[in-house]
């Protein structure tokens, strides 16, 4: 069973990654690889955050996906779904997308894992390198979003010159 891991420090605080993050309906918004989102079932259609509901959602390549959200807590920021139906050669798919306050920097410690087993094996590798582009690509595009957005530079210091937050001068001009 192969897992896949990936982990990266996100340019922000915790609660603006998270406003991304939580959205199970808002890939689009943040991940490069995703081109549009809807929510088939849960507690309606504007539901971006409850446990059960599937989002069916297209890729850049024009395929689709359809993912279920198994769980959700905004006390521990984390989101964990399993894949439903995909192209992919996997099956039995569990991931968990959480973040950690990064204190001493006011920076976000975000970390993407999947656990799955491969339907093929001749694709296993294939597999494996295609589910770590998924994450390292949204993660890292997050990052570039958020730090555009309150601009902050590749040191993490705002334009102001005095602090790493964003929130002193960034997007507000």
């Amino acid at each position: 069973m192969p897992r896949v891991y990936y982990s990266t420090i996100i340019s922000a605080p915790i609660e603006q990654v998270w406003e991304f993050v939580r959205d199970f309906n808002g890939l689009p918004k943040w991940h490069p690889g995703i081109k549009a989102s809807e929510i088939e079932g849960g507690c309606g259609p504007e539901c971006t955050a409850c446990v059960g509901s599937v989002r069916h959602f297209q890729l850049a390549d024009d395929s689709w996906m359809r993912e279920q959200l198994l769980g959700f807590s905004d006390a521990d920021y984390s989101v964990t779904y399993t894949i439903l139906e995909t192209v992919m050669k996997l099956k039995n798919y569990l991931a968990t997308l959480s973040l950690v306050p990064v204190t001493a920097t006011d920076e976000t410690f975000a970390e993407w894992e999947a656990v799955f087993d491969v339907t093929d094996l001749a694709a296993e590798e294939e597999t494996i390198d295609t589910v770590y582009g998924v994450f390292s690509s949204g993660l890292e595009n997050l990052d570039e979003m958020l730090m555009e957005e309150f601009d902050i530079d590749s040191e993490g210091e705002c334009e102001c010159g005095e602090c790493s937050c964003g929130e002193c001068c960034g997007g507000d001009e």
